[in-house]
């Protein structure tokens, strides 16, 4: 079975962060989301848990991070293209995320990314697949 992962990542209002995801392309699990939380699926081993704050700080003792002021993480996800990555920062930024910096093109490698509602960044790359090492 492979290893799925889950980001966990607080929200302060779950129903508009279920729109701007949801006008991004993603769907989310019913059966893990209730008034507090939800299961974004990016794919079939990797899921964002968009937490309320009261249901983010039942994990930690830890106060949250103002991903507005501070980063803590960096989502970084890839792409098929780099068309692909551009369509998806130009969905973000119209559903009312922003930019943090110009695209980043290394010509490998080619990368930009967004700003969600909350402040947390989430990158969008592209690589050449004769970049990626197999070895």
């Amino acid at each position: 079975m492979a290893t799925k992962i889950f980001v966990n990542l607080p929200v302060k209002d779950l129903s508009r962060s279920v729109e701007f995801f949801t006008k991004l392309g993603f769907s989310f699990n019913a059966q893990f989301t209730d008034e507090t939380a939800t299961s974004m699926i990016v794919s079939d081993d990797i899921f964002v848990m968009l937490l309320t704050h009261d249901k983010f700080k039942t994990f930690t003792p830890k106060e949250i991070c103002d991903a507005t002021k501070s980063t803590e993480v960096l989502v970084c996800l890839s792409s098929q293209s780099r068309e692909e990555v551009d369509e998806m920062v130009g969905k973000a930024v119209a559903a009312g995320g922003t930019t943090y910096n110009q695209p980043q093109d290394h010509g490998f490698m080619y990368g930009h990314g967004f700003a969600d509602l909350d402040g947390h960044i989430w990158e969008i790359i592209y690589m050449e697949p004769s970049a990626i090492n197999q070895g």
